[in-house]
């Protein structure tokens, strides 16, 4: 057994014969086709004639991809149904059972089809996101400063909401804007909003930009703005050791 097939040109019947094998081995199956595209569901939506690339997942994923963007036009979420059928054209219909939507799409005409056997079984070690970089600022403040206190998580404010919102060994407002990623000009502009806005009602507040890194024009702008910098990595998610994947069906 190949873990990868191809077919160039196929026929309505070598369609449906590569589709349940997809189906039935739990592969990956990828169709470049010029087709129509029509949904219902909570709305309606037609797609006319067009090149796509279709992409079916073992977990039910059905996704159609133009030519531009990085998202799909058309898709369907994990645990839908999928099925051939063989009406004017061959089509490849999902249906989502619950809230209820069906995914039709009409192939004028199929170019090639790949299936692929993918074995993975590992599931990806994220880097954490920035509310668990606030969970992790909540239980260590000296993380930021000694003294520093946290008091308020997402608090909403004029022009926004503050990540963490605190107060100094001095009693001073900070404001702090946490990044997961390097930070860049835009984390600086928004912290000063914050920071021009909060002293509009008291008279002392510091702007702390919280982040693994920075560029250097970021590192400029916060040194002309009188605004801080602290250094600090999100916590690392561990690993899993997810189980094989399900079939469409």
């Amino acid at each position: 057994m190949h873990k990868v097939e191809y077919l160039g040109e196929p026929t309505p019947e070598e369609i449906r014969e590569l589709f349940e094998r997809a189906l039935s081995r739990g592969a990956v199956l990828v169709v470049f086709a010029r087709c129509k595209v029509h949904y219902e569901g909570r709305a309606k939506s037609e797609l006319g004639s067009g090149d796509r690339v279709i992409v079916l997942k073992p977990d039910g994923s059905f996704l159609v991809h133009q030519s531009k963007k990085r998202e799909p036009v058309n898709w369907q979420p994990p645990g839908s149904v999928v099925r051939f059928e063989m009406r004017e054209l061959p089509a490849l219909v999902s249906v989502r059972r619950k809230p209820r939507e069906t995914l039709v799409v009409e192939m004028e005409e199929v170019y090639h089809m790949v299936l692929f056997q993918a074995e993975d079984y590992e599931e990806l070690a994220l880097t954490g996101s920035e509310a668990e970089m606030a969970e992790v600022i909540f239980k260590k403040p000296e993380l930021i400063e000694p003294g520093f206190r946290p008091l308020h998580r997402e608090k909403p404010i004029k022009h926004g909401i503050v990540d963490i919102l605190g107060v100094d060994k001095n009693g001073n407002i900070v404001v702090l804007e946490l990044k997961r990623r390097r930070a860049e000009l835009h984390a600086v502009r928004q912290l000063k909003s914050y920071v021009e806005a909060l002293r509009e009602e008291h008279p002392n507040v510091r702007g702390i930009l919280v982040a693994p890194s920075l560029t250097s024009g970021a590192r400029k702008l916060l040194e002309k703005e009188g605004l801080e910098f602290r250094k600090l990595e999100p916590p690392k998610r561990e690993r899993g050791t997810g189980g094989r994947q399900r079939t469409l069906l």
